[in-house]
């Protein structure tokens, strides 16, 4: 991963929503090979029970800016201190039916151990950058968006684990901007707003 991408990449901003959020998208290199890092989240939430996501939530009003958001949710799901990571930019903002902006941020961090909160938290997984670009691994599909219209679903199947929803767009912007992998040009299929996802 060619990570100096996302310094000069100069992200979209979502300045009109009525919420805020920020997630870590986390890379690491174990053994030479990079790899992301993401939280499966409990089965018990409310929202996307069981889904895989980057660490990351809504905005508190302790927080200085986004990026402190970013590290601060990062240090309760995860258990990464923010002196650990090394910042190299952002991704476009994301904007969310519940009226949230949601504004990714790119770090590099260790490859050690991380202690789930569990009662966010089902399981921390990386997932080997060199598995999420293999082509065999991903698909994608053109849907109806209730508020937004026409839009794409990336989806990435790597053994157990599907990252997919805003995490899939995100993930997407990532490996396009630091690899030479591409997004396929034409979604595998279309279909109806109310198709089941393949998840």
């Amino acid at each position: 991963m060619e990570l100096s991408r996302i310094s000069a990449h100069t992200p979209t901003a979502v300045d009109d929503a009525s919420q805020q959020a920020a997630v870590l998208a986390p890379v690491l290199v174990r053994e030479g090979n990079a790899y992301v890092l993401f939280t499966k989240r409990a089965e018990h939430l409310g929202e996307h029970p069981g889904q895989m996501s980057f660490p990351g939530g809504s905005r508190e009003p302790q927080d200085a800016d986004l990026a402190a958001t970013a590290l601060r949710e990062a240090d309760e799901e995860i258990g990464l201190r923010a002196p650990e990571v090394t910042m190299v930019g952002r991704l476009d903002d994301i904007r969310t039916v519940t009226g949230y902006s949601v504004r990714p941020f790119v770090g590099e961090i260790p490859d050690r151990e991380y202690d789930p909160d569990e009662r966010e938290v089902a399981e921390v997984v990386t997932l080997a950058v060199s598995e999420l670009t293999d082509l065999e691994n991903y698909e994608s599909e053109r849907r109806e968006h209730p508020v937004y219209g026409p839009h794409r679903i990336h989806y990435f199947h790597v053994g157990r684990y599907t990252v997919w929803g805003a995490t899939g767009v995100m993930l997407t912007q990532l490996l396009e901007l630091t690899t030479d992998w591409r997004a396929p040009e034409t979604p595998d299929r279309e279909v109806d707003a109310d198709a089941d996802f393949p998840v």
